[in-house]
């Protein structure tokens, strides 16, 4: 099953055609064109019970995300043992940092024919993956100051305009310089851990890089993979002064440290716990705002339609 997001950034009626000519050249394929929010969950849901081998989605990271979890049963009552369609991802979206994640060619035709050649050689592999108690994430969930740039770049594009690299970053340092002053904090616990203390905004990625800045990616939890636990990043200060050098060691891909930052790259359960609801976003989409949600990681979650990875190998 082919799933296609129409309103998608980066799709187009020419494109689409072109990629769903092409597949069906070579598969058995039906295409299916989501018309509102949720309809890839339900269109996924719809090719695990009628046993389709594979479902690929050409639209951005949200479309994936609900195609993801209409794949698996919530993870409450997940049967890891069932067989489950595959999941593969042509390009469609502004970010696309899952596909860019799984080495998905970023050009939308150029995917396609890397799907074909995986697919016709049986390449895929097993992911991890992070979620609630009722909701699977792909790459990343946050609370804090990245939900509330979702949540500010989600208001402008129901406003019309278009999201762009630039409109991110000029979006992300306004929220920024706004959220400096404000007094909303949260907890954070770790099992085994001290509880964290006046968080200001937290990370929990299931994969790195979960974020780029146009080409250049930006690593917050650089040794977690698909292959690990969660990764956190979590700091007490939002100051313009403190977090400067930390965005420079962002940006230039250094060890990010800092005293106000506490990280730890591969975790199987985190909790966050405000006294008054603050946002969240999961996989780049504002999920609302919450006091109190928590999140672990399930190993070997989904099949997924990618190149095979080296996993960097340990020492004992």
């Amino acid at each position: 099953m082919l799933i296609v997001n129409p309103f998608a950034t980066a799709t187009s009626p020419a494109g689409r055609d072109a990629l769903a000519h092409t597949l069906s050249a070579h598969f058995h394929l039906d295409v299916e064109l989501t018309t509102h929010r949720g309809h890839a969950f339900e269109l996924a849901a719809r090719a695990a019970a009628e046993d389709f081998d594979t479902v690929i989605v050409h639209g951005g990271d949200g479309s994936v995300n609900e195609a993801a979890n209409g794949l698996l049963d919530p993870p409450s009552r997940s049967d890891p043992d069932r067989g489950r369609p595959a999941l593969a991802v042509i390009p469609g979206g502004s970010a696309n940092v899952f596909a860019r994640t799984l080495g998905i060619d970023p050009d939308p035709l150029l995917a396609t024919q890397q799907i074909i050649t995986l697919l016709d050689a049986g390449e895929s592999r097993r992911i991890g993956l992070g979620h609630t108690d009722d909701r699977w994430f792909l790459f990343n969930t946050g609370m804090g100051m990245d939900a509330v740039v979702v949540h500010a770049m989600e208001d402008k594009r129901h406003a019309g305009k278009t999201a762009t690299p630039a409109r991110y970053l000029w979006t992300t340092i306004t929220s920024f310089l706004k959220q400096s002053g404000s007094s909303a904090t949260f907890d954070v616990e770790i099992p085994g851990r001290d509880r964290i203390i006046g968080a200001r905004f937290g990370f929990v990625s299931n994969t790195s890089p979960w974020t780029y800045l146009g080409p250049r990616e930006i690593r917050t939890n650089p040794d977690t993979g698909f292959h690990t636990g969660l990764g956190v990043f979590v700091a007490t200060s939002t100051g313009v002064l403190r977090n400067l050098p930390l965005a420079t060691k962002l940006l230039s891909q250094a060890d990010p440290k800092a005293r106000h930052l506490f990280r730890d790259d591969d975790v199987d359960e985190v909790c966050f716990h405000a006294e008054a609801p603050i946002d969240v976003q999961m996989d780049g989409d504002y999920i609302g705002a919450f006091r109190d949600i928590r999140f672990r990681h399930r190993r070997d979650a989904l099949t997924v339609i990618a190149p095979p990875i080296s996993i960097p190998e340990t020492t004992t």
